[in-house]
């Protein structure tokens, strides 16, 4: 497939006027860049006198989980503002919300973080009338079975068997599904962004998306020492599944099954294209395999 249309200083000026920002300037518009090659993203920022608001291409599920669950303002997440379609894509506008990412984690932005996640989880805690809102539970198991045929070992897929059952008995709410660090800002208060994919799933979903692939080493992409691990461990129980009468013994099991999960992202990417020498397939595959000799019954006389 090749590269989606980037629409010209016109097109936005004109998607803005219809979204409410009359007679916006082309320099009052500036995309945002990958942080790691400069290319742009299809999201600008736009600002006008001491206003400020961030226009964006709607990607996957966006629009249907802020309408799903974000048709009021909620302080996790940036205030949705409308949407128009233009050339076939959609387009909508949200509240700029200043502030740095998650990617060079330190404890304050943290517990920000932590606050913003299970205040949103507590407030949808097994809503089921949303149930069908936004990415399903059928849909998130089909990328999973995906996931699994990858594994190259008996051992991980008797592992990873046991999350699927598992994850099909665990509570559920609102989950953000791809809840990497850089998505997550945080000024002076934390939002989650970039709602690609999102619904009321199994709980500890997006927690373990979050602490799993950060590591201690300086450079790396994500960092997070291993006491701010610990205490993001603690935290989260004490915030969300200890209200609601969760084993703190069943919420560590159940975690390391979500956190083995995400190990298990890069093993399949690795296995299924041929790229085993990448070092994030050696750490993942290092870390699920520690994981899987916690997580198997010992056989008798062992």
């Amino acid at each position: 497939m090749g590269e989606r249309h980037m629409p010209a200083a016109a097109e936005l000026i004109e998607i803005l006027a219809r979204l409410g920002l009359p007679g916006i300037r082309e320099d009052e518009l500036r995309p945002f860049t990958d942080g790691e090659d400069g290319t742009p993203y299809a999201v600008w920022h736009v600002r006008r006198g001491g206003e400020s608001w961030v226009l964006k291409r709607a990607k996957g599920l966006e629009l249907a989980v802020y309408r799903s669950f974000f048709r009021e303002r909620r302080p996790y997440v940036p205030a949705f503002l409308g949407s128009v379609d233009c050339e076939g894509e959609s387009y909508f506008l949200m509240e700029y919300c200043p502030g740095e990412t998650l990617c060079r984690c330190d404890r304050p932005r943290l517990t920000l973080a932590l606050d913003a996640l299970t205040d949103m989880q507590e407030e949808f805690w097994q809503r089921e009338e949303l149930y069908d809102a936004g990415c399903t539970m059928e849909r998130d198991l089909a990328a999973i079975a995906d996931r699994g045929r990858y594994l190259g070992s008996a051992r991980l897929e008797r592992v990873y068997g046991d999350f699927v059952s598992l994850y099909r008995q665990t509570p559920r709410s609102l989950c953000h599904d791809d809840l990497l660090p850089f998505n997550v800002l945080v000024g002076r208060r934390a939002v989650l962004i970039d709602w690609e994919y999102g619904g009321i799933l199994p709980y500890p979903g997006p927690f373990a998306r979050l602490i799993a692939h950060c590591r201690e080493e300086e450079g790396s992409f994500f960092t997070m020492s291993r006491e701010d691990r610990d205490f993001a461990i603690d935290y989260y129980y004490a915030r969300l599944p200890a209200k609601h009468g969760i084993s703190y013994e069943a919420y560590r099991r159940t975690l390391d099954y979500f956190l083995f999960y995400e190990y298990c992202e890069w093993i399949m990417l690795g296995n299924r294209y041929d790229s085993r020498e990448d070092e994030r397939y050696r750490s993942s595959l290092e870390r699920a395999e520690a994981l899987a000799d916690r997580l198997l019954p010992q056989d008798p006389g062992t």
